[in-house]
């Protein structure tokens, strides 16, 4: 909603110059390999939108905002919450990536084209429910190794322990003029899983991280 009243603004107003908006559209990919029969690496699309303040020349202060959507199980082996098929969900959780980044716009010619580098901290701030549509005598038996409740609770638990959301991100993109009122962008970015350092958690090196591809329009002011 924030984005639409912005898009109204006057481009020759005060905050027309200094303000922008964008919409995003992303894959994102949550790399796995923990060695055990799960998902080892969903590919998810994820929507969502970015406000970006102007600063001083080519720094710009952005505040994004990322969407997915995902089945997880828990592994009472590893003490791992685990991205899952559907088949095996206990938890549907609803991550909102919401990040707070520095970015360099870069010049690209005098025909409107930009490169950008961007960094600064970011929080998967995942709200964990059952499943929908579980079987209440086959999925509720009291042990956490089959009992979807139970693995929900453990899973929420995890995620909400140790900092784990908190999840920094870096990333490049560029973006062309479609026309004088819209950019066409495109990103890539990381985030970097650095609660593993105080966690203590010995899973694989790629365990954790999040890579993301995807496509932003931008009001061209």
């Amino acid at each position: 909603m924030s984005l639409f009243f912005l898009a109204l603004i006057p481009a020759n107003s005060v905050f027309g110059e200094i303000l922008q908006w964008s919409i995003t559209g992303d894959i994102l990919y949550f790399p796995a390999d923990n060695g055990v029969d799960s998902d080892p690496a969903p590919i998810l699309p994820s929507l969502g939108g970015v406000l970006s303040l102007k600063i001083v020349g080519p720094l710009r202060l952005e505040l994004t905002e990322d969407i997915y959507f995902t089945n997880y199980e828990y592994n009472s082996t590893l003490g791992y919450p685990m991205a899952c098929n559907p088949e095996n969900r206990s938890a549907l959780v609803i991550g909102f990536i919401t990040a707070l980044q520095f970015t360099l716009n870069f010049s690209l010619g005098d025909k409107g084209a930009a490169f950008r580098v961007y960094a600064g901290p970011a929080a998967d701030l995942r709200i964990v429910a059952l499943a929908i549509g579980l079987n209440h005598l086959a999925d509720f038996t009291g042990d956490i190794r089959t009992d979807a409740q139970l693995q929900t609770n453990a899973i929420r638990d995890y995620f909400w322990s140790g900092a784990r959301w908190f999840m920094p991100v870096a990333g490049i993109g560029m973006d062309f003029p479609i026309n004088e009122k819209f950019l066409l962008g495109f990103d890539l970015r990381a985030w970097f899983p650095v609660y593993k350092t105080w966690t203590g958690e010995n899973f694989s090196t790629i365990d954790g991280w999040r890579f993301g591809a995807g496509i932003r329009i931008t009001g061209n002011r």
